[in-house]
């Protein structure tokens, strides 16, 4: 059976395709435009009744939340970007970890209050700002003491942190302030195979303001009605 992936070009959804490229599998791509309201759909929903991006079907078993999609298909295909054991495998989980619980949400609620809420909230704008701010110092500080965040060894905690990242400019930060940050970002950037995975359904990347429907899709009272 193909690998299926349920996707669209976002922070999470680049994640699994950089892994993809990174590994070298075939896949199905099946878009899901979030704007359009298609993770609302019948056959999505019985994939991730949580209504996310992304999600993948392979050989039956079918999964969401981007970490648990990354770390099942290096175990599958014993991939060195998750180390296989010992204190190696413990620092990469750690880092990826505190990219699906820090790094993710954090600029997500900045990203939201900053560009995207209907009604500017200082208080909201300068809280997840000053998060955002916080997190690179963390990054810049175990960057300044390792080439990846992991250790020496590229991962899936920097195939997952990579693109929160990029486009920094939309989140106030100038990576030169963080050079062991901008150092990291560099590198992976210049990769083929990270190249390939943000080039995934880029010509879908919305541009321009954001349409009522397409917020009241991703941030309207869409998402909360029982499904």
């Amino acid at each position: 059976m193909t690998l299926r992936l349920h996707s669209w070009p976002t922070p999470n959804g680049h994640k699994i395709h950089i892994l993809l490229e990174e590994l070298g599998l075939p896949y199905e791509l099946v878009p899901v435009n979030i704007g359009a309201g298609e993770q609302f759909r019948p056959e999505f929903l019985a994939i991730t009744p949580n209504h996310r991006i992304p999600a993948i079907e392979d050989d039956g078993v079918a999964l969401f939340e981007s970490g648990a999609i990354m770390i099942h298909l290096c175990e599958k295909h014993a991939s060195p970007l998750l180390p296989a054991s010992g204190p190696e495998r413990a620092l990469c989980l750690q880092w990826l970890m505190f990219q699906m619980g820090g790094v993710g949400p954090m600029f997500g609620q900045y990203n939201h209050f900053a560009a995207y809420a209907p009604e500017k909230i200082p208080y909201a704008v300068e809280r997840y700002g000053n998060e955002v701010q916080r997190l690179h110092r963390v990054l810049e500080k175990r960057l300044s003491a390792a080439p990846y965040l992991a250790g020496d060894a590229y991962t899936i905690a920097d195939i997952a942190t990579f693109p929160w990242i990029r486009n920094p400019e939309r989140r106030g930060i100038d990576l030169d302030h963080f050079p062991a940050v901008k150092r990291w970002h560099d590198a992976i950037a210049a990769r083929p195979t990270v190249a390939r995975g943000v080039a995934v359904l880029a010509e879908n990347q919305r541009r321009g303001p954001m349409t009522e429907k397409e917020r009241e899709n991703m941030f309207g009272a869409t998402q909360f009605q029982a499904r």
